[in-house]
Formats: structure tokens, C-alpha cells, sequence
């Protein structure tokens, strides 16, 4: 993520001698040894009230900031007035896509989920227990297969799961009808996700399952479609996913499979 960075900055005609980059907790780690910045520039902005961010910015307290983040919510519902003082809101989705900086998309919500046994746990996040109580293994072993054959098939897709075991046999089962499917965790090791993700990008895997490790910061090979099998309350957690199949390429129109409702909350 940080090398993406560099890159645009670098495109942009940036002195990256200028620049000093890193990551939050190796920031906070170095705040003493650290020279005093003129900027603090912020990327995935809506994190900015975690307490390693806040350390930062207490730290330099006198330092100009500019945040950027494409879902400025927080999952409680909170904004981000604590350590921003103006809100800027460029462009909108719908401008992106007649722009070309999105591909469009077709939504279908073909519901495969019991939505009255979900339960918020105390960070008002859908449990995994209640989720496990609210879908069916047919949700899994045979409903999306069924959608992902009748709305994307031989697409690459990404799905999301509610936990890793769910991920494991999602994937298991993709490859039971004979499509290829490969499940990521965050205990993959970064050898293997690297040549599972580069098969991804060879299109000799069709499937990347996974719950939430795909996601912001996490570099991922263009596709043209997500199934969503992981119900969430949270508006940024569900952009961040659902539009992940948008990257635009001439030509192209994004799928997303919803099959656990998150577009009716």
C-alpha cells in the first residue's frame, strides 16, 4: 500500500526526499526520534479516532493535517469532527462511474439469509454465533454457487464470509462443482497469499474467499465481481467490499451478488 503511494506521489512530480512514510504503529513507535513535520497527510482517514492515531496527532498537536478516506463513517455511526475540522465531499460515486474512474454495476440481492436471528454484539456488529443461527447451509453449499453460475459464470469473484471456517467451506464447495476457489485468512502466510494471489491475477484461481482480509490496503488484482456472504452493520466495511469488483477497465460492468440483504440496512 505504501509503495502505491509513493508511485502517485512520485507521478505527481513529488520530491520523495521530502516525504517521510509509514505505517501508524511504526509511527507511533519513533514519535521521539522523529523530525517535526510541516503536513501530516493521513490515508483511510476514518480511522483517524483509533488511539495510535490519535498518539500522532497529539504528539505533533501544532501540525496541520489533511485526511482522505472514500468512507468517511464510523461503524458506531460517529463522525469525525474530534480531529477534523472540515469535511470536504469531492465527487460521487455516480460521477466516478459516468467518468470512468469506476466501472458501472449491476446489484442482485437474491436473499439467502434469515436477517431476524442476527444479533449485535457490544461493538454493534452482527455476532458470528447469530449469523451461523441465520444461514443455512444451503446459503452456502448450494444457493450462491447456483447465483454466481446464473449471474457471473467463469467471472473472478471475491467472496466474503463471516468467519473463517465459513471462508474455508465456501471455497471447498465452489471447487466441489468445479470452479476453482482458494480461501485466504490472516494466517495464510505471505509467501503462499502471494502466489495464490498472482494464480488470482493468472485467472487460474476463479474464486478468492475470505472475511475481511481483503479489504483497504490490501493490494488485489482486478475482478469483475463480489458475493457478499458476510451481513454487516457497517456502511464503510460494506463500500469497501462491494465496490472492490468496480476498478474500472473499458468495457466493463462490475457484478455484486448480496446475499445476506446488507443493501436493505
Amino acid at each position: 500500500m505504501i509503495d502505491q503511494i509513493k508511485n502517485t506521489f512520485k507521478m505527481n512530480g513529488v520530491n520523495l526526499d521530502l516525504v517521510h512514510f509509514g505505517m501508524v504503529q511504526t509511527v507511533v513507535r519513533r514519535l521521539d526520534k522523529m523530525q517535526k513535520p510541516d503536513l501530516i497527510i493521513t490515508d483511510e482517514n476514518h480511522h483517524s479516532l483509533a488511539a495510535s492515531y490519535k498518539k500522532i496527532y497529539e504528539h505533533f498537536s501544532d501540525v496541520l493535517r489533511l485526511g482522505f478516506t472514500a468512507t468517511p463513517i464510523r461503524l458506531n455511526g460517529s463522525g469525525l469532527g474530534d480531529v477534523n475540522d472540515i469535511l470536504i465531499e469531492e465527487v460521487s460515486a455516480k460521477w466516478l462511474i459516468e467518468n470512468n474512474f469506476l466501472a458501472p454495476y449491476k446489484y442482485y440481492a437474491p436473499k439467502l439469509i434469515d436477517t431476524g436471528k442476527l444479533k449485535l454484539n457490544r461493538l454493534r456488529e452482527f455476532s458470528s454465533t447469530s449469523i451461523d443461527q441465520a444461514m443455512q447451509e444451503k446459503t452456502i453449499y448450494g444457493d450462491a454457487i447456483k447465483h454466481y453460475k446464473q449471474l457471473a459464470d467463469g467471472e473472478q469473484a471475491i467472496a466474503y464470509c463471516h468467519s473463517v471456517e465459513a471462508s474455508k467451506r465456501t471455497a471447498e464447495a465452489f471447487r466441489e462443482h468445479g470452479i476453482n476457489a482458494v480461501q485466504l485468512d490472516a494466517k495464510t502466510p505471505k509467501k503462499e497469499r502471494d502466489e495464490i494471489i498472482q494464480k488470482f491475477r493468472d485467472r487460474e484461481i476463479r474464486i478468492l474467499c475470505n472475511v475481511d482480509l481483503i479489504g483497504e490496503g490490501f493490494d488485489v488484482p482486478d475482478c469483475s465481481t463480489v458475493i457478499m456472504l458476510r451481513p454487516t452493520q457497517s456502511l464503510s466495511l460494506y463500500i469497501q467490499q462491494a465496490m472492490r469488483g468496480m476498478r474500472y477497465r473499458p468495457g466493463k460492468t462490475s457484478i455484486i451478488i448480496d446475499h445476506v440483504d446488507n443493501v436493505r440496512r
